[in-house]
């Protein structure tokens, strides 16, 4: 195994972490407006994620900056050809962080109620697009022989990456579900598993049909084998669910994540981004790569701080493992906790 290939799948597993952990803080931030009843569950919610959203989405700098070291022309590709979602994304990322930091730095009901609509969208919008934009990585797009994007933005809302999308979109919040059964306490804890299971079964169909069409374009068995496990593991998150597993029901969510994702890189290998007007023009592990040395010099920075990082997190989310509910809210009051939004 080349070093290239050994680069790919470790950015394949940055982007795994990335979606297992940012997944269910997208779908928290969804669920401020589908599960909370009140001002006072949606502090729950935000509080539930508050101590890791921002240690999440450190996986996705690091996925970002180590595309661009280890394979420049795939990043220079992806960047400029998907310029337009990765800008929306990236200025809901800048919003959210703003949202939650700014939402309590004031009493006023106007002034929070419309950082909390700022967090709502900012995890919809961007659960959406990164399926999108996977979506079309995979299926590939019009790349020239001179490695560049040919295509519109137009092009890229196609039905199969618009069919990404809504799968991202519901996994996550399907996983933020579960996150949200497992770290509250109280009626909102039922009512997380209530619609856990709806979203489970909405997303077993979209999964299923997203995944089969990827399979049945550029699957191997590999892939396949993937494919059946994201299923199983949908599928053993919706039984747990049902039997207030919640511990079991996250890890399950997560692995359907894990699988369906690494799917994905394991339907486009070797390629990095194939060409839809050549295969001859598609960017591959071997050509978009950067040089042997510049790979060897990664891999041992990886191998030093990466260990590091791993156990500091796991160590954040061991601190922060407890549950809580509104009645750990300062200054609850139970009759403003059931007001509508």
């Amino acid at each position: 195994m080349e070093l290239h290939d050994v680069w790919f799948i470790l950015i394949a597993v940055l982007w795994i972490g990335y979606f297992f952990l940012e997944g269910f803080d997208f779908g928290i931030g969804v669920l401020t407006k589908l599960l909370a009843r009140g001002t006072t569950e949606r502090r729950v919610l935000i509080n539930t994620i508050g101590p890791v959203w921002d240690g999440n989405e450190v996986w996705l700098l690091t996925a970002g900056g180590a595309t661009f070291a280890a394979f420049p022309d795939w990043y220079a590709t992806l960047f400029s050809g998907f310029y337009i979602p990765l800008l929306v994304i990236l200025v809901c990322l800048i919003v959210r962080g703003v949202a939650f930091e700014y939402r309590h730095k004031r009493d006023g009901e106007r002034w929070q109620r419309n950082w909390e609509h700022a967090i709502f969208w900012t995890s919809l919008i961007p659960a959406f697009l990164w399926g999108v934009a996977f979506a079309n990585i995979v299926a590939g797009v019009d790349i020239d022989q001179q490695k560049n994007y040919t295509g519109t933005l137009w092009d890229l809302l196609n039905p199969y990456a618009l069919l990404g999308g809504l799968v991202t979109l519901f996994l996550f919040t399907f996983h933020g579900a579960v996150f949200a059964a497992l770290k509250t306490v109280g009626d909102i804890r039922d009512r997380a598993r209530a619609m856990a299971l709806q979203l489970g079964l909405a997303t077993a169909v979209l999964a299923l049909v997203f995944l089969i069409w990827t399979q049945a374009d550029s699957g191997d068995g590999w892939s396949l084998a993937a494919l059946v496990v994201a299923v199983l593991a949908l599928v053993g998150a919706l039984v747990a669910n049902q039997l207030a597993r919640e511990g079991w029901a996250f890890g399950l969510s997560g692995l359907t994540i894990v699988a369906a994702v690494a799917m994905l890189f394991l339907a486009l290998f070797p390629d990095v981004m194939p060409s839809t007007l050549n295969p001859e023009w598609s960017l591959t592990v071997s050509n978009a790569s950067s040089s042997p040395y510049t790979l060897k010099l990664m891999t041992i920075v990886a191998a030093i701080f990466t260990p590091i990082v791993l156990l500091y997190q796991a160590w954040t989310y061991w601190v922060f493992r407890k549950r809580i509910g509104v009645q750990h809210i300062p200054g609850h009051d139970p009759a403003a906790a059931l007001d509508q939004p």
